[in-house]
């Protein structure tokens, strides 16, 4: 089935140009001359994407992409924006407000067609992505329409990108919904009085962050930050609430999360108090071999790993040296091997 393309662009040549190459590429082309026009077809139509110019009259682009992410039927469409202008603001600006991609005019017949090819197969994955973590609660829900709610929630919202050490949110900030990590690793952090960061939790694929805030109606207790580029989905808090009311087994679950959240912070910190290094370092190493679930080890960096286990970086490359002279573990660079995973069990109980 042919996908339909939006084009929202003001000048008559270029807009013309482009529907005859799409058209020939077997794309249905919509077309509007301006902003507010644009806007009214993207919500009678639904086109699979938006190709939209930054500079118009009346309703810029801007606009346009603020319109259109305030409709949920309409917020998950990929855009694209169209602009003359490669200055970093505009295309800085562009990104935070959630376009999806830029083609800097002249463009050619080429780099059009990759660029809409990219996105949609880009939107195609990121719907095979949300069936994961929805997978994980669908046998907690006591009624049928519960999980098909819940999905029809996640479909409406978009999938954000996060680059390695780009942080999601802040110590503070506030708590405005669950962040489903569709993809990557995410670490969270708490600053002591003393100015050293304290790792409070790696998490990983099919995970949520931000639970506690959730439902205890209050701001994020730590700062979340990418371990690596990482894809998630944000269900705002008011959506969850009408679904945690409406679905007790719901409520349940992430209370459970939550209490097995807290219990896993409990254990860390009795470690952290009573644990040699070696201990300590041990029963790092060891959750992190587990939460990777790979023969090939797992990266970590000395700042990291010494957040986690309450070190400093100094101690933790010593202490990792001797692992390494012990025949324990094997390291090249950031990446760890677990070689004796039964010494290391016994040296942390």
């Amino acid at each position: 089935m042919s996908k339909q393309v939006l084009i929202i662009e003001d000048n008559t040549d270029i807009r013309e140009n482009i529907v005859e190459i799409l058209e020939l590429a077997d794309f249905i082309v919509l077309q509007a001359n301006n902003g507010k026009v644009g806007v009214e077809l993207a919500n009678k139509h639904k086109p699979d994407i938006i190709l939209c110019d930054i500079m118009m009259p009346d309703l810029d682009g801007y606009g346009v992409l603020y319109m259109l992410h305030k409709n949920p039927e309409t917020a998950t469409i990929p855009f694209v924006f169209l602009t003359a202008k490669a200055e970093r603001i505009d295309l800085r600006k562009g990104m935070e407000m959630g376009a999806d991609d830029y083609l800097t005019k002249p463009f050619d017949d080429i780099e059009l067609l990759n660029a809409i090819e990219t996105r949609l197969k880009k939107k195609e994955l990121q719907e095979t992505f949300y069936s994961k973590p929805l997978d994980k609660i669908n046998g907690l829900l006591s009624k049928n329409n519960g999980l098909a709610e819940l999905k029809r929630i996640v479909a409406e919202r978009k999938s954000r990108q996060f680059k390695k050490n780009q942080v999601i949110y802040y110590d503070g900030d506030k708590g405005n919904g669950l962040y489903i990590i569709l993809s990557g690793k995410i670490k969270t952090m708490k600053l002591a009085e003393d100015g050293r960061e304290l790792m409070t939790g790696i998490y990983a694929t099919d995970d949520y962050i931000g639970v506690n805030a959730m439902l205890a109606n209050e701001p994020y207790a730590d700062t979340a930050t990418a371990l690596e580029d990482s894809q998630l989905c944000l269900i705002p808090k008011e959506q969850l609430d009408e679904l945690i009311n409406q679905y007790p087994d719901v409520a349940r679950e992430f209370i459970s999360i939550l209490a097995n959240d807290v219990r896993d912070k409990e254990e860390q910190l009795l470690h952290l108090a009573y644990n040699s290094v070696r201990k300590r370092m041990a029963e790092s190493l060891l959750r992190l071999h587990k939460q990777n679930n790979s023969t090939e080890g797992f990266k970590i960096n000395r700042e990291d790993l010494a957040a986690m286990t309450g070190m400093a970086t100094e101690t933790v490359s010593r202490t990792l040296t001797d692992f390494k002279d012990e025949g324990l573990i094997e390291k090249k660079g950031s990446l760890i091997t677990i070689i004796d995973e039964k010494r290391i069990a016994k040296m942390k109980n």
